[in-house]
């Protein structure tokens, strides 16, 4: 086994590993930052829907030999635009749209890779290969995050106003539905970025764990979102310390990392933990004072 001492060491001597921990980290950050979002609006579904339905733009994006974020963009947001035309024109509910539309992507992307004739490298976008990254990888996640930073900053008021009140929001004269598909264009560029980390299957749960993690420790928007970053940062770093100790794959030691501190968090956060809930709940309710006294509180 690998001490912690003798990676810091690996990591100073192999350049493959100083790459893999700067992808991962930035990785962890952006996601835990657009995470936060979308646990916020209730859209955990459609998260998990666009960064499967990604997979058909990677697929062909490979095939062509261009960036895989042209075809991921093109099919996250062909996707996001389906999801809203189905549920508009139809009885059906958004949870039934972004079933029917991500099943279907997700089929065409299989077939696209069987089509595609080597399937080594496109196993590696389903299920993550952060050891092999490359410093293209790098400098195009550097420009995800970049963006990601700057999206949120600049457009911080309305994403707040929207995640929270949409109906007051359209009421206030902001366009709810472009900030809306703005952020599933985010959503898209931060999947593809994801894909070399944790891959296309295990990068939901990158996206919504840190958030809500986050969410069970604070009720401060500004707050949530640094913590999410720290801890998809976190996460990333301490699964690839066990996916280079124990030769695990990458997504899946990174993803139950965070799944770890989300159950930390569920039983001990000081707020909304599962013991202090619990703590509320056999707390005895307090006396009513005789009459004309006012009721006095149990602490």
């Amino acid at each position: 086994m690998t001490t912690i001492t003798e990676f810091i060491t690996a990591l100073g001597r192999y350049g493959f590993l100083q790459s893999a921990l700067l992808a991962a980290i930035m990785v962890g950050i952006m996601s835990g930052i657009i995470g936060a979002f979308i646990i916020l609006r209730g859209m955990s579904l459609m998260g998990d829907a666009i960064s499967h339905a990604v997979l058909p733009g990677v697929a062909i994006a490979y095939m062509l030999g261009i960036n895989l974020l042209i075809g991921a963009s093109v099919f996250g947001i062909l996707a996001a635009l389906l999801i809203g035309f189905v549920s508009t024109h139809s009885k059906l509910k958004t949870d039934t749209s972004i079933g029917i539309v991500f099943s279907a992507f997700y089929a065409l992307g299989f077939i696209l890779i069987a089509a595609a004739g080597s399937a080594v490298n496109l196993n590696h976008i389903l299920f993550g290969n952060i050891l092999a990254v490359a410093d293209g990888d790098i400098m195009t996640t550097a420009i995800v995050l970049g963006l990601v930073l700057l999206f949120v900053v600049t457009f911080y008021k309305e994403l707040q106003i929207t995640s929270f009140d949409p109906v007051f929001a359209q009421t206030y004269g902001l366009k709810v539905q472009v900030i809306h598909y703005s952020l599933m264009l985010v959503l898209t560029l931060v999947t593809v970025s994801a894909l070399q980390t944790v891959g296309i299957i295990l990068v939901v749960a990158m996206l919504i764990t840190p958030a809500a993690t986050a969410f069970l420790w604070t009720n401060r928007l500004p707050v949530m979102l640094g913590l999410s970053a720290a801890i998809g940062a976190v996460s990333a770093t301490v699964g690839l310390y066990l996916s280079y100790t124990f030769n695990w794959a990458s997504g899946p030691a990174i993803v139950l990392v965070a799944a770890l501190l989300f159950l930390l968090s569920f039983v001990l956060a000081p707020k909304q933990g599962f013991v202090r809930l619990k703590m509320r709940v056999t707390r005895p309710r307090p006396q009513k004072a005789g009459p004309g006294l006012a009721d006095q509180e149990v602490l």
